[in-house]
């Protein structure tokens, strides 16, 4: 938080703003000049030598900065993403439904992770899950491009899709 006024308790301050010669001043002259506008003294830069002071409507600033931090969160944008579970032997019919669920996805901007789980020994087919992924990938290709090719970890093999950007 700034220091404002009173709290400011320093002997010489560098006052910079609006209406007043830039320069240092005894901190009692800066008040006095502050008091004269009806504004407020407030630090800027504590850390300078000598604290950088400017003479402003301190609830204005406040506002303004809340405001401006407001904004700024709206535009940030929120990753959302959604995951699809397939078995090492999904039949065309299940691949079809999720396939159309992760296009939905892809479409909405999110991003999707695909992953095929491997229950008890049906990890010895790895080949048809890392074939059903990249299928996957094939045919979702002019919806997402593929961020991470397919990885094993533990028992699941995972794959990364983004959407392409849309004009």
């Amino acid at each position: 938080m700034h220091r404002i006024n009173a709290s400011i308790r320093v002997d010489k301050v560098r006052l910079v703003g609006e209406n007043i010669e830039t320069g240092i001043y005894p901190t009692r002259v800066a008040l006095e000049m502050a008091e004269e506008q009806e504004l407020d003294l407030v630090e800027i830069s504590p850390k300078a030598d000598p604290p950088v002071c400017k003479i402003m409507d301190y609830k204005k600033f406040l506002y303004e900065q809340k405001k401006r931090d407001k904004a700024l969160k709206a535009k940030a944008t929120k990753v959302v993403v959604k995951e699809i579970r397939f078995g090492p032997q999904t039949d065309d019919h299940d691949y079809d439904f999720k396939k159309k669920h992760a296009e939905k996805f892809l479409k909405e901007g999110a991003k999707l992770k695909a992953y095929v789980f491997f229950k008890g020994r049906s990890i010895v087919f790895k080949e048809q899950g890392q074939i059903l992924l990249l299928k996957l990938a094939q045919d979702l290709e002019e919806y997402g491009k593929v961020e991470q090719m397919p990885k094993l970890e533990g028992k699941r093999m995972t794959m990364f899709l983004t959407p392409k950007k849309t004009k």
